[in-house]
């Protein structure tokens, strides 16, 4: 009896686990397909307009699809916190919190809470952006297959503002002997194991590492 009751209370447990995982694969694609589909509002592409007048409504609509893909990183996350690799992205991620019922309501369907904006300085340790951008880095290279620690090529985030010259913007690269400035960032730090500070190998060149991002959403 007690064997079978045991057996019993197994296959109950079995089959609980099993419906929980279905429930939430079913409402993680749920998320990701609100997410994809929503349509932000005009005023968006409008800031980006008067902010950064040389961008073509073309470049502007690549700006939104990469704000789409930030809370799509965001979703994959689960709550930990993601650094923003880019200013033009920033920009309209700002504009959209203005409008803070429709931004609350969104976060709700598509993320299952509220992302809060944090910037740098008011993250709890000096860390925290590190491994912020480190962990967006990792996320949006393997939504678009590159390899995060040897990477051919610079997922979207990452080449957006220099893609689209934004002045102000955090520009990363795979050549990390070039020239750095402020705001140049060496990409293939990012994805090395030894950390924010060092490349991949004894000849990574500058120890720039893990900068840019700066704010994220929690």
């Amino acid at each position: 009896m007690l064997a079978e009751y045991w057996l019993e209370a197994a296959t109950t447990l079995v089959a609980t686990v099993a419906l929980v995982a279905g429930w939430r694969k079913r409402q993680n694609k749920a998320r990701q397909a609100f997410i994809e589909d929503y349509a932000f509002r005009a005023r968006l592409q409008q800031r980006l307009a008067t902010t950064y007048p040389h961008l073509t409504p073309a470049q502007q609509d690549l700006v939104l699809q990469s704000l789409r893909e930030y809370f799509q990183i965001c979703r994959e996350a689960r709550g930990r916190m993601i650094a923003m690799p880019s200013q033009a992205v920033d920009l309209v991620w700002h504009e959209f919190i203005l409008f803070t019922r429709e931004y609350d309501q969104f976060c709700r369907k598509g993320l299952g809470r509220f992302l809060h904006h944090t910037p740098a300085e008011a993250m709890q340790a000096r860390t925290s952006a590190q491994q912020g951008i480190k962990r967006a880095w990792r996320i949006a290279c393997l939504r678009e297959g590159i390899d995060p620690h040897k990477p051919s090529s610079l997922p979207l985030l990452f080449a957006l503002d220099a893609l689209l010259l934004i002045p102000d913007g955090f520009h990363y690269s795979l050549d990390c002997l070039g020239k750095r400035s402020d705001n140049n960032y060496c990409a293939t730090h990012i994805g090395c194991s030894s950390g924010c500070g060092g490349g991949c190998s004894s000849d990574s060149g500058s120890d720039s590492g893990c900068g840019g991002g700066g704010c994220g959403g929690d």
